[in-house]
Formats: structure tokens, C-alpha cells, sequence
């Protein structure tokens, strides 16, 4: 038995590469249409905190709420793709996501708010597991660099939004936008829902034998995967690095505000724009690169050597951010580098569990590592507490920088050998 994707039904012949990539292409345009449910929230946060007069931790709330539900049902999900294909989960989701940013510009509570978040959530979370399943399916000879793709259209997929956002906001109102950009994006998820498919056995490429990449030939069962340890310290790395980047990502014009440099013009590479504008954009294009590159890498070197090196970079770059961010132009560029070390942790961690567990329940048990997101998204209004508590985002920062030193090591020195363990212990 090789690693390769397995379901009922009669083995058909090898698929062209053209029509996997056009699968993949697809995928990535549906991961695109759902970025700006999670990167433009922050955009959202100083209106919403100026109409209302809500503390910015009780709107964060919402933030945390759509990552929890965007991915703490994503193995549910990941079921019924693994059971009756992309599809009906895909369109599903493209629904729900219109619904929750209506929901948005209708609400006048803080529960109105979290209802919307919840729901959008769930749509952005059906779509996002199914469209990397799909990816770690039809490419086990390249997961990394699948999987970085496609999860770059998510990192990436807003970067060209983050101006006609903000200048929707001022000049329509925050209300509307939410209106026109959620009715507008679920639209098209729906539409691309009609042309995604699951292999079937025999289309798929055998796996590259590769020495840096160890890959099992046993398929787990998700049941089989939640009670094996290195699960769980997967899950441990997944969720301290994840905290990190998701604080950042929900904060980045309130800390920028609060360094009081959030409209300061910045001009870099013939190109002048405000200081969160700036880097808003270049986060966005940074933090989709990131996840093909590393995963490409990790598709090389190994895994577990990828994230030692990218893991320090996040680290260091956190630290950096916070002793010298606070220039307008260090702010830009720094936060650019801290979002290009964070957004390879969607291409490494399921490449690493589809590795480890098989293909055959990829979606679903890479969907159970997902969830760490969520968990991590708990720590985001706990760092906005720190912060409204102490008076500055310091302690915030240099627990980040730590966390992700720490997961840099446990990477190397802990993952790499007790996974190779695992991996020879399970072959035949």
C-alpha cells in the first residue's frame, strides 16, 4: 500500500497535471473570496468602537468567536468531505458567509455581532478545511508546496481589498461594506463550489520517496489520531504560534493607533501611503508568499527543520516589532516580517499531520490540528486585556517572541525524532 489517496469505487486512470492544478486553482480562489473575513476585521473594529462606545475586548470578542467556529468545527466538515466529496460543503459555506457579515451590517449589539462572526465562521471554516484537504489529496507527491498555496490564497486574498475596504468604510460606512463585500464574496464561493472535486484512486501521483521527508504508509483513523501523543504536541506548537499572529492580525490598526502612528504617511518602493494602510497590504501579500515558499521548503529540507528556522525568524521578528515599531517605517516593515514567518504554520502543520496519519482522512484529521487556530484565537481578547490593564502592549509582545522561540526548539529537538519514531513504528 502506497500513500496515496484511497475511496470506494472503481481506480481510474492518472488525471494530467493540468486539470490537478486547475483543482488547486480553484481551491485557491475560494480560500480568496474568504480572507476578508478574518484580515478585514480589524478595518472594522475603530468604527464599530466609535458608534457604539463598546470596549475594543468586548468587540474583539466577535474575532475570537469567527475563529472558534471557523475552526473547532472544521473536522465535522472535514466528515462530510471525506465522506461525499468537496462540493455541498463548499456551497454550504459560501452561504453562510454572506449571511454573517448581513447579519454584520444589521447589528446594534454586541451579541448582533457575535451571532454574525458565529455564522460567518462556520461558512469561512467549511470552505478553508475542504479547499487544503482537497490540495493535501490531489498532491501527495508536493503537500507542502499544495497545501502553501492554497493556503496562501487565504493569507494573501485580501491584499488587494484592504484599500477599497477602508475607503468603502469612510466614505459609505462600515455598515454597508460589510453588506457589499459579504453578499459579494459568498456569491462567488458558491459559484466555485460547482467545479471542485475529490480524486479518485489511481488519478493521483505515488509519493516521491524523499529522506527529509519521512511519510507514513499507514492511513489513522481520526479516532486513532486524537490519541496519539504527537498529536498533541503538534497541537501544543500549532496553538502557542498561532496566538501570536491571530493577536496581531485582530490588532493591527489599534496598536498602531495607540503608537499614534497609524495615519503617518510612509513611502517605500516609489509608493506612499499611510503607516496601517502600508502595512495592512504588505502583511497580507507577505503572509500569503510565505506559505507556498515554506511549504516548497519543507517539501526539501524536511519539516521539522522548516519550522526551526521559520519559527525564529516569527520570533525574532515579534521582538523587533516591539522595540523598534514604533517608527513608522520599522512598523511597516517589521510587521511584513512577522506575518511572513506566521502564515507558513497553514502550510507546515497539515502537510506535517498528513505526513504523519495518512491521506486517506487528510481533511478530517488535518482539520482536528486546525482547530488550534481556535484555541489560540482564545488569547486574543486576554492580550487586549494585558493590554488595557498595564497601559502598553509590551508583555503582550515578549510573550509572543517567547512562544515562538519555544516552538522554534520543541520543532527540532523534540517533533523531528519522536516523529520519525512514530512514522518507523507504524510501517509494515
Amino acid at each position: 500500500m502506497t500513500d496515496t489517496v484511497r475511496a470506494a469505487g472503481p481506480a481510474v486512470g492518472r488525471v494530467s497535471d493540468a486539470y490537478r492544478w486547475t483543482q488547486l486553482a480553484i481551491g485557491v480562489g475560494a480560500m480568496v473570496m474568504i480572507a476578508n473575513y478574518q484580515y478585514g476585521w480589524t478595518f472594522f473594529v475603530p468604527d464599530i468602537q466609535k458608534k457604539f462606545g463598546w470596549d475594543r475586548a468586548s468587540i474583539q470578542w466577535a474575532f475570537t468567536l469567527f475563529v472558534l467556529f471557523e475552526t473547532w468545527l472544521v473536522p465535522i466538515e472535514g466528515w462530510f468531505v471525506d465522506k461525499y466529496g468537496p462540493r455541498l460543503v463548499v456551497l454550504i459555506g459560501g452561504v453562510l458567509c454572506a449571511v454573517g457579515w448581513a447579519i454584520n451590517a444589521e447589528a446594534t449589539t454586541l451579541n448582533g455581532y457575535y451571532l454574525g462572526m458565529i455564522v460567518a465562521g462556520i461558512g469561512a471554516g467549511g470552505v478553508y478545511g475542504t479547499c487544503v484537504g482537497n490540495a493535501l489529496k490531489w498532491f501527495p507527491d508536493k503537500r507542502g508546496l499544495a497545501a502553501g498555496i492554497t493556503a496562501a490564497g487565504f493569507g494573501a486574498g485580501s491584499a488587494l481589498t484592504v484599500a477599497p475596504i477602508q475607503a468603502m468604510i469612510r466614505d459609505s460606512g462600515f455598515q454597508t461594506t460589510f453588506l457589499y463585500f459579504g453578499l459579494g464574496q459568498g456569491v462567488i464561493i458558491v459559484i466555485l463550489a460547482f467545479f471542485l472535486f475529490s480524486p479518485k484512486p489511481g488519478q493521483v501521483p505515488a509519493v516521491v520517496r524523499n529522506a527529509q521527508v519521512i511519510q507514513t504508509r499507514r492511513d489513522y483513523k481520526p479516532s486513532e489520531v486524537m490519541r496519539n501523543p504527537i498529536f498533541w504536541l503538534m497541537y501544543f506548537m500549532f496553538v502557542i504560534v498561532g496566538a501570536g499572529g491571530l493577536m496581531i492580525t485582530a490588532n493591527l490598526k489599534p496598536i498602531a493607533a495607540d503608537w499614534k502612528i497609524d495615519n503617518v504617511p510612509v513611502t517605500l518602493m516609489a509608493m506612499t501611503m499611510t503607516a496601517v494602510t502600508f502595512a495592512a497590504t504588505i502583511d497580507r501579500i507577505l503572509n500569503g508568499l510565505t506559505r507556498p515558499f515554506f511549504g516548497f521548503i519543507s517539501d526539501k529540507i524536511g519539516r521539522e527543520n522548516t519550522m526551526f528556522i521559520a519559527f525564529g525568524i516569527e520570533g525574532l521578528g515579534i521582538y523587533a516589532l516591539y522595540m523598534y515599531g514604533q517608527d513608522p517605517v520599522w512598523f511597516v516593515l517589521l510587521s511584513g516580517l512577522v506575518f511572513f514567518a506566521w502564515g507558513e504554520i497553514y502550510s507546515l502543520f497539515p502537510s506535517t499531520c498528513t505526513d504523519t496519519f495518512g491521506s486517506k482522512f487528510a481533511t478530517t484529521n488535518a482539520g482536528l490540528l486546525y482547530t488550534a487556530k481556535g484555541t489560540a484565537a482564545l488569547l486574543v481578547p486576554f492580550a487586549n486585556i494585558m493590554q488595557q490593564t498595564s497601559g502598553s502592549w509590551d508583555r503582550v509582545f515578549l510573550i509572543a517572541a517567547g512562544a515562538n522561540i519555544l516552538a522554534s526548539l520543541l520543532a527540532l529537538l523534540v517533533l523531528k525524532p519522536w516523529r520519525r519514531a512514530v512514522i518507523a513504528a507504524s510501517q509494515p
